[in-house]
Parts: C-alpha cells; sequence; structure tokens
C-alpha cells in the first residue's frame, strides 16, 4: 500500500458484522474482500449525492483549479494528451509533484458537514512510458514489444513505468491497450501488441503485474507501482475499414473470441480499472452498452474494479450529450471522462438521481467500485500528499540508466529482419553513412504520445535529454568498432561509404489523425535515397519507421538488407546493436505484412508476404524475390481530402513546413494553430492570425484539378482585410463575408471557377489584421459546371 493501512475502528467493526456461514468455510481472500466491503459501505453511506456523483466525474487538469477541486471534490481527475501542469505541456518533473499536491490537499480538507474525506486520484496516459514529461524513458510502442513476444520484459518495463509515474506524484496509468487490431489502416495500430489474440492475452497480463504489482505481491499498488487500465472494452481494433470509433458488425460470440479475448488474462493478472472504448458493436456504442459494459464485463468475465469512460465517450452514445448522459451510467459506466464539460454534467447527474432517472442503488454502486479501488491502492488510508509517497521527488529516477537499458533492450528484442543479402551485421571497422532525415529524430522515432499528443511537429532533440538517436547509436557502435560513421540526411558524401543506412518512415500521429485508406507509404524520401546509392553502388541498409506493416515492395526492392524497427522510442542505440551484431536479431512479426498495395485490410496469412512470426536472424541471407511495384492507391493523383480528422494528407504541407496543422508558429504577430475538439478529439484546428499573417496549405507535386470545401467557424471577426486565394489566382476579399459569419457555428466556404482564376495545388488564407477562425475541413471536389463560390 502507499501507506500502512490505518483502518478507522468503525470499518473494522462493521466488517466483523458480516458472519460466515457455518457451512461455507472462510478464506483469507473472502475475508479481505469482506472488510472491503463493509469499510466502502460505510463510506458511502456518509455520502451526499453532489460528493457522490463527484466521484464519477473525471475532468482535465486545464480545465479546473485547485479551489473547483475544493468545492466539487472530485474522484478523479487527468491530463490530456496535450495538457500539462500549469497549461505547460513540457513542464519539468517538478511541477508535475507540485500541481499533483494542490489538487490532493485541495480533495482532502475536512467536510463541512462531517462527510468523510475522499482522496481523488490523477490518471494519465503513459502508454509507452512516462512520456508526457521530460526526460522520461520513453520505450517502444506496443507494436514493437508485440515482435519481442517477451512477457518478462514487458513486465519490467511497466514496472519502470510505474517508478517514473511515482515521482511526479500520479497515481493511475491509461495502459495497457489489450486492442487486437484487425485493420492496419487504423490509427491506433501501434497501440496494439499483434493482430492475434493469444499474442496479445499474455503481453497485456504482464504489463498490468509489471505496473500494478503480481497478486500476492506485498508490494503490489504500493512502492514502485500504480493503477492500471486495461483498455478499450472492447473491439477497438475492429471497426470497419479501420476508422477510428467507428462501427464493428458481426455475430457477438465471434467478435468476442477476438477482441474480448484479452481481458480474461488481464483480470486474472488483477487489473483494477477497464476503459469503455469509442467504438460502436452492431449499432451501440460500448458507452451505452449494458449487454457488454455488466452483463459480459461483470457477469461473464467476473470483473470486480471500476470502467471508466474515454474522452467525452459518454456523449457519442444515442441520445446523450456531454453533459447529459445517464444512459452510461445505467450501462455499467463508472467514471465519466469529461475533460471540459464537467460542471454541466455533474449538476445533470444530481439531478438526475434525485428525480429518480438514476436509482440510488446504481449510484451507490458505480461510486463503492470507485472507493474500493482506491482502498486497494492505499488511497484511503491515511492523508499523505503525492509529494510524500514512495519515489516521489525523485527526479533522477525519471530516464534513469536502469530503466534506459530496459528500453534499450526491447528495442534490440523488437527489431524485425525482412530482408538480407548478407549486409548485415555491418561489419567491424567499416566506414558507414547515416542517411534520411529521421536518423537524428528522436520525436519521429518515438511516435504519437510523446509529450504532445500526436508527437512531432515542432519537437526537436532538445526536448529529450538524455536519449538517444538511432544516428547517435550507430555513431557510437561505429567507433567502438574501429570505423567511422558520418550524418547525412541528403545522402551527399565526399568518401565513398562502404554501406549507407537509410533511415525513414511515417510522421508521427495518434487515434484517428493516423487512421489511413490504404497502406500504401506514400513518401518517397527513403526510395530516393534508397536508388541513389544503388546507383552510386553502395551497399544500403533499410530501417523503417512506422506504426504499422506497411506496403514497401519498391524500397525492399532496391535495399540490400530491410528492418522494420516500429517506433523505437528514445533509446536508438538498440537498433545499432541489432545492426552490428551485438545483439541477435529475433524480433517476430505481431502482424501480417501486406504483399500488394490496395484499399483493403490485411490480416491473417492469406496473401501476406511475410505472415505473424516471420522475421529472420542474421545469419539468414536467403534470397527474397523481387516485388510487384505496382500501386494504384499511390498512382491516384492529388489528395482529395487535403484536412480532415484533424490530419493533413500525405504530401499536403501547411505553410509550406512541417506537414501539420498544428503547431503554426510566426514571427510576433504572426500565426499560430492549436488543437480543437470539434466532433472528436482535437478532429479541428483554432488559427489565430497576427497583422500580415497567412495560412498556406500546398500539395507537393500537384497540379490543376478540381475546387475546394472548406469548412470553418469564424471566432473573431476580421479587425482588417482578409484574403484568400487558389493556385496563381488574385486574391479575393473575403472580409465581410467573414464578418456575418461571426457566432453562426460551422459554414462552409466553396471555391471553383466562379471566383478563382486558377484551382491549383495551393490554398491561402491572408489577414492584414488580428482574426481568429477554427478549420474543420479543407476537401478538393468536382463541383457541376457553373456551381458558384459561396462563404
Amino acid at each position: 500500500m502507499k501507506a500502512f493501512f490505518l483502518a478507522s475502528g468503525a470499518a473494522l467493526a462493521l466488517a466483523g458484522c458480516n458472519a460466515v456461514p457455518a457451512e461455507v468455510e472462510s478464506t483469507p481472500v473472502a475475508d479481505a474482500r469482506s472488510a472491503e466491503d463493509a469499510r466502502v459501505a460505510d463510506l458511502v453511506s456518509r455520502m451526499s449525492v453532489e460528493r457522490k456523483v463527484a466521484q464519477l466525474i473525471q475532468p482535465q487538469i486545464n480545465s479546473f483549479t485547485a479551489e473547483d477541486m475544493r468545492r466539487y471534490r472530485f474522484g478523479s481527475y487527468l491530463n490530456g494528451g496535450n495538457g500539462g501542469p500549469y497549461g505547460d505541456e513540457y513542464a519539468e518533473a517538478s511541477e508535475w509533484l507540485k500541481l499533483a499536491d494542490e489538487m490532493y490537499l485541495a480533495s482532502v480538507e475536512p467536510m463541512e458537514n462531517g462527510e468523510p474525506v475522499i482522496p481523488t486520484m490523477w490518471g494519465t496516459d503513459a502508454v509507452h512510458g512516462h512520456t508526457n514529461v521530460i526526460r522520461a524513458t520513453i520505450f517502444p510502442h506496443n507494436i514493437a514489444l508485440g515482435a519481442t513476444r517477451d512477457a518478462d520484459l514487458i513486465r519490467r518495463i511497466g514496472h519502470a513505468t510505474a517508478v517514473e509515474i511515482e515521482v511526479t506524484g500520479i497515481d493511475w496509468n491509461f495502459s495497457p491497450t489489450i486492442a487486437v487490431a484487425q485493420d492496419d489502416r487504423w490509427g491506433r495500430t501501434y497501440e496494439s501488441y499483434s493482430e492475434d489474440p493469444k499474442i496479445v492475452a499474455p503481453l497485456g497480463a504482464a504489463l498490468v503485474e509489471g505496473l500494478q504489482g503480481a497478486k500476492g505481491d506485498p508490494d503490489r499498488l504500493g512502492k514502485g507501482h500504480v493503477i492500471a487500465t486495461a483498455k478499450h472494452f472492447f473491439g477497438d481494433g475492429g471497426t470497419d475499414q479501420g476508422v477510428d470509433q467507428g462501427e464493428v458488425t458481426g455475430d457477438i460470440e465471434a467478435l468476442k473470441a477476438i477482441h474480448a479475448a484479452p481481458y480474461p488474462a488481464a483480470i486474472d493478472a488483477g487489473v483494477e480499472a477497464i476503459m469503455a472504448s469509442f467504438n460502436s458493436i452492431n449499432g451501440r456504442k460500448m458507452h451505452g452498452n449494458e449487454y457488454l459494459l455488466t452483463d459480459v464485463l461483470r457477469g461473464e468475465l467476473g470483473f470486480d474494479g471500476l470502467v471508466v469512460g474515454d474522452w467525452n465517450g459518454h456523449g457519442q452514445v444515442k441520445g446523450c450529450t456531454n453533459t447529459d448522459c445517464p444512459q452510461s451510467l445505467l450501462a455499467g459506466l463508472d467514471i465519466y471522462m469529461v475533460p471540459d464539460d464537467w460542471k454541466g454534467l455533474l449538476e445533470t447527474l444530481v439531478s438526475q438521481v434525485e428525480d429518480g432517472t438514476i436509482p440510488m442503488s446504481r449510484l451507490d454502486e458505480a461510486v463503492s467500485r470507485v472507493l474500493r479501488v482506491k482502498m486497494r491502492a492505499g488511497l484511503l488510508d491515511e492523508i499523505v500528499q503525492p509529494s510524500g509517497r514512495p519515489n516521489a521527488g525523485q527526479y533522477e529516477l525519471i530516464g534513469s540508466a536502469e530503466h534506459r537499458a530496459i528500453a534499450r533492450e526491447a528495442v534490440a528484442k523488437s527489431q524485425v529482419l525482412l530482408k538480407n543479402n548478407g549486409v548485415l551485421p555491418l561489419k567491424a571497422g567499416a566506414n558507414i553513412l547515416v542517411a534520411g532525415t529521421a536518423a537524428d529524430d528522436i520525436a519521429q522515432a518515438s511516435g504519437g504520445w510523446t509529450l504532445t499528443w500526436q508527437g512531432g511537429g515542432d519537437l526537436d532533440n532538445s526536448y529529450f535529454p538524455g536519449a538517444t538517436s538511432i544516428w547517435k547509436g550507430l555513431e557510437t557502435a561505429a567507433k567502438e568498432s574501429g570505423g567511422t560513421a558520418a550524418l547525412s540526411s541528403d545522402g551527399s558524401y565526399t568518401t565513398k561509404p562502404d554501406v549507407a543506412v537509410v533511415v525513414f518512415g511515417e510522421e508521427p500521429y495518434a487515434e484517428f489523425a493516423g487512421d489511413r485508406k490504404h497502406l500504401g507509404f506514400t513518401d518517397e524520401e527513403g526510395l530516393e535515397l534508397l536508388r541513389k546509392f544503388k546507383a552510386e553502388g553502395v551497399p544500403t541498409v533499410a530501417v523503417f519507421l512506422s506504426g504499422r506493416p506497411m506496403w514497401m515492395n519498391r524500397e525492399m526492392n532496391v535495399a540490400d538488407a530491410f528492418v522494420a524497427s516500429w517506433l523505437p522510442g528514445s533509446e536508438g542505440a538498440g537498433v545499432a546493436d541489432v545492426l552490428t551484431g551485438k545483439v541477435p536479431a529475433t524480433g517476430k512479426l505481431g502482424f501480417s505484412w501486406p504483399a500488394t498495395c490496395d484499399f483493403g485490410p490485411l490480416n491473417g496469412p492469406e496473401g501476406a508476404l511475410f505472415p505473424v512470426g516471420y522475421g529472420r536472424s542474421l545469419t539468414d541471407t536467403s534470397a527474397t524475390p523481387t516485388l510487384d511495384e505496382d500501386c494504384a492507391p499511390l498512382m491516384a493523383g492529388a489528395a482529395a481530402d487535403w484536412y480532415v480528422s484533424g490530419r493533413l494528407a500525405d504530401g499536403v504541407l501547411a505553410n509550406t513546413a512541417t506537414g501539420k496543422l498544428d503547431n503554426l508558429r510566426g514571427e510576433a504577430g504572426g500565426i499560430s494553430a492549436v488543437g480543437l475538439d470539434r466532433n472528436t478529439q482535437e478532429d479541428a484546428r483554432a488559427v489565430s492570425f497576427g497583422p500580415g499573417a497567412f495560412l498556406e496549405l500546398t500539395q507537393a507535386g500537384g497540379d490543376n484539378g478540381p475546387g475546394y470545401r472548406v469548412t470553418y467557424e469564424v471566432q473573431t471577426r476580421p479587425s482588417a482585410a482578409v484574403y484568400i486565394k487558389t493556385g496563381a489566382s488574385e486574391p479575393l476579399d473575403i472580409t465581410d463575408q467573414l464578418s456575418v459569419a461571426e457566432g453562426k457555428g460551422y459554414r462552409e466556404m466553396i471555391l471553383t471557377e466562379d471566383c478563382m482564376a486558377d484551382l491549383g495545388p495551393s490554398l491561402t488564407i491572408t489577414s492584414q489584421g488580428p482574426f481568429k477562425i477554427n478549420i474543420g475541413t479543407v476537401v478538393r471536389e468536382e463541383f457541376a459546371e457553373g456551381t458558384a463560390c459561396s462563404f
């Protein structure tokens, strides 16, 4: 326990009143549960309706204050993917601990009416290490860990993560994800260990044990451990066409056999929380699905912990809004994750209990589940603020050498060698050229859920003190072997190298922003470098960073060796360990590797280029046949969806910079863009213009095409002229149209030949004065001849 057990006399007395029938033999487990039930029942009996409801409300740190905590006594709270203490998502660990103390102390001030004091708890998404925090160890994402098949390694990763979480005073981790991804177009594929539930189940259970401690361990949920959450129950990896938060259809027993299959192992491992999924099952959203949340999860699977919702997931239930959804509580949800609209939801739930819409018995049941988890975690034993708990404030534990060594081991064990004609292992004393913009980019190697929700963007290596890029790992390994290494992102050199290692791959993304329509890899930087080196007679090793298997036939044909490196994180030396032969190549695919480039899913052996379980050793230099390079989706021309679901399409750039419509920055009085919830989490951008600032979207290699449809919402009317143009058209003054749109919600802007002389591959908005607009979508679309422009 986090603190010594100091049960109240009343609780002990109540526990003693639960007599065991003579014919039933008492057991330690039964006695412990009886004591838990009695103590929880005592607390619940002395709580007001408002205080009970508050235990079910989970806001995010950027939407409430310590004073709000003191007033409402939220049962828990979270930091969102882009949320940090005091509005600083890059805050040092000491600031996280400081906020944890403030919120905790506000939650335990004596109650005026003598109600019991129930400490709050803080939940975080530490999905591959405590990666919201600067200096934390960044472990490989789950797709890589699945390639290790090493439950003991994952158990150690869980423990190391829990320790780093404890340093910052946080109680609860929203991990592990035990989704069984069935369509790799899904943007969360990298959060899944495998497409095979038999691989997912033991690895998910191992992470639970690492985070919480194993059953029977005297330190379970004590020092070195935090509350774990299995997510997302269930079907998140089985949506149609891999659409995040989408629909899962089919025979319910067949679906359970795949998507619910990992949960018994997690429950047997003692997981204390399970998160409901966003998706629907046969037309019913999981956040309102009583049969699955109650009958199956509680009844069939025997789960006795708490069920927490996902980010406003209750608001997606039919008939619900973010502030009004008794359906979720009645279906079996115990905690509403309501990031910003917490006050409205709290007030509504209180009213619905008072008018009988929600039975008091159901409210008490949910509150009891929350309190029971807090009790098991030691939070109800004595008042100990986060900074006074084990490991708190020991900042040297964050990114410690011991933890980084575990991460390096995980990186090495997760590398999957798909091709090798003998160039690997790299020879001792070799002159190595390391090429590709990703080679010295820790953010790209780490992927989403790293310091920010989507990852990448403005995050250069200065944000990752103590971390090692793949380039740095190779440089050190080359020197240790008596050779040399040079970094050249564009592949140029003066002395011909013995071998070139080309590092390239997907840009970071998270959740629906990573959804794809096909698995063809469209970024040709790596391909061009590989072709260049082949033409120059330089042997090559392709190191591919990705959150999923992708169609890589062109790259595989030209490379002499090809390594699926996944998203290795902060310890790039683990990649070098395998490439140099210091560590054997043992990684095995957890997902089928696609042989063809099309719009359909590929999971299972039929049609796979490499099946689940494939992975070469360094001594396997057998020939790889020449692969078919035809890929219709890559020849489809200009992207239709330029900006949808919070992500720019491949090849579409914002302000000719990073290809992301977020974290835009200009000089003083320039432009900025930040994430905004429109229909789902951060699926839009709030763009603020300064005088003379502009937003330009361009498609690399695009040409004249159809018109443009833009969904937008004017937040503050223009203070000076605003112009729009496409291609080489003259700018069009749209100040008046935008001025009248202020405060009228989302509207559509249609741009055709009616007002634009050139419908080229660029769209530019320029403002001569301060102006704020929300951008929902930007789509290129064929309109009927003569369609007028509209705003």
